[in-house]
């Protein structure tokens, strides 16, 4: 499902905008070649000999004849922490905000699925420090917090902020003693070398976490820098720099130092064994539901 990202505060809440992205996937996923994947959600499991009967959900007993325990946080087959990149440049484009607007949807989402499957999702937000972070839960109360903390940042207006994912990437790394699913949005443009970036990577795999890297762009600005032939001003939205150019004068360079960029952090992510997507703000929201179920069934 696409949704025209101006619009977003027009069409709804978060939270209602999530649980109609989340309803159209898995009625287009039941219809699809890959309806293979589960979308059904268990809320107990069989009662096996030997086991605490304290837990037994004696109501169903009563209308199955069979023993079922009710499942409870600890039990959840995932942790998951969803980790949005809110520094300046994620605000781009500004007249849309693009960016952090389809990371929030995004995220809205993948929360609300997880929490369907009764699996544990924490949020963390980012710039140049970690702006906010949740406990990791799977109760419906939860989720309302995490939704509520994202209407927070669709409706707030932009603070100027600057990004150190390299920094944050550590930071997450240790906030996680528990094997976790993180999942990752953000444009990965750090004025860091990218080889902290890198070391950022390796220290999540290394407390052995699995990873899921959404790498989220503009596509037709950011790396085919299509633009017409015809004088700009950039502005550099972390730090104010401004520069007034020709785009077709800088274009070939500028295009061979992005995608030299691109190739690096998708081959690292390779070699580390972390899924790396890269998003365009234009593509359609399934595209992450997808990529999810993908992860989440090698991890079973």
């Amino acid at each position: 499902m696409k949704l025209p990202l101006d619009r977003i505060k027009e069409l709804g809440n978060i939270d209602f905008l999530a649980r109609q992205l989340v309803d159209g996937f898995i009625t287009g996923l039941h219809k699809s070649p890959y309806h293979g994947f589960s979308v059904e959600f268990a809320e107990h499991k069989l009662y096996n000999t030997g086991e605490s009967t304290r837990h037994i959900d004696w109501k169903v007993y009563a209308k199955t004849e069979r023993l079922y325990t009710k499942r409870y946080e600890e039990e959840t087959n995932l942790r998951c922490q969803l980790v949005i990149d809110v520094s300046s440049s994620m605000y781009y484009p500004s007249e849309t905000r693009g960016k952090l607007m389809y990371s929030l949807l995004s995220a809205a989402a993948l929360a609300f699925m997880l929490q369907r499957q009764r699996d544990a999702v924490g949020l963390a937000t980012f710039s140049d420090k970690i702006e906010y972070t949740s406990q990791i839960r799977s109760t419906s109360t939860h989720l309302n917090k995490l939704f509520i903390q994202l209407q927070q940042l669709a409706d707030d207006e932009k603070v100027e902020s600057k990004t150190s994912v390299a920094t944050i990437l550590h930071e997450i790394a240790e906030m996680n003693p528990r094997r976790s699913l993180i999942i990752l949005f953000s444009d990965m443009f750090d004025s860091q070398d990218t080889n902290e970036i890198f070391k950022g990577l390796q220290h999540l795999k290394h407390n052995q976490h699995e990873v899921l890297l959404f790498h989220i762009t503009d596509k037709k600005t950011e790396f085919e820098f299509a633009f017409d032939d015809r004088p700009y001003e950039f502005i550099d939205l972390e730090s104010g720099e401004k520069m007034k150019l020709n785009p077709a004068d800088v274009k070939t360079a500028y295009r061979e130092q992005i995608d030299r960029f691109y190739k690096e952090l998708k081959l690292k992510c390779g070699q580390l064994k972390i899924d790396f997507i890269p998003m365009d703000i234009h593509n359609d929201f399934n595209d992450v539901l997808y990529s999810y179920l993908v992860k989440r069934s090698k991890m079973r």
